[in-house]
């Protein structure tokens, strides 16, 4: 077991900033084009949080075009370059699936 605990230790130095269910955010990914890699930027609602340490992921829902776009990402994975906050939201609920529906 000690092995899987430092394993994850070392997963989580990762910095990411502090966010919640409700906030804007502005997911920054690294995208790999054939030998050629560039950044993409995801942004929209956080609608679910869930997992502790290196386990941890997050959903971004946005509208595209009339469209609902939904991604998850890991929180700790390589391909995020980062995580900006763009604006605070104030949520009473712990999961935001009733915007998927909109």
């Amino acid at each position: 077991m000690k092995a899987l605990e430092t394993l994850e230790k070392e997963i989580v130095k990762k910095k990411m900033p502090e966010f919640r269910v409700g906030d804007t955010l502005k997911v920054h990914i690294r995208v790999k084009e054939g030998d050629k890699t560039r950044v993409q930027v995801f942004e929209g609602v956080c609608i679910r949080r869930r997992g502790r340490g290196s386990n941890a992921s997050f959903s971004v829902i946005k509208e595209t075009h009339g469209d609902i776009v939904e991604k998850i990402f890991p929180l700790y994975s390589p391909s995020l370059e980062k995580i900006d906050v763009v604006q605070k939201g104030k949520s009473r609920r712990s999961k935001l699936y009733n915007l998927r529906k909109k």
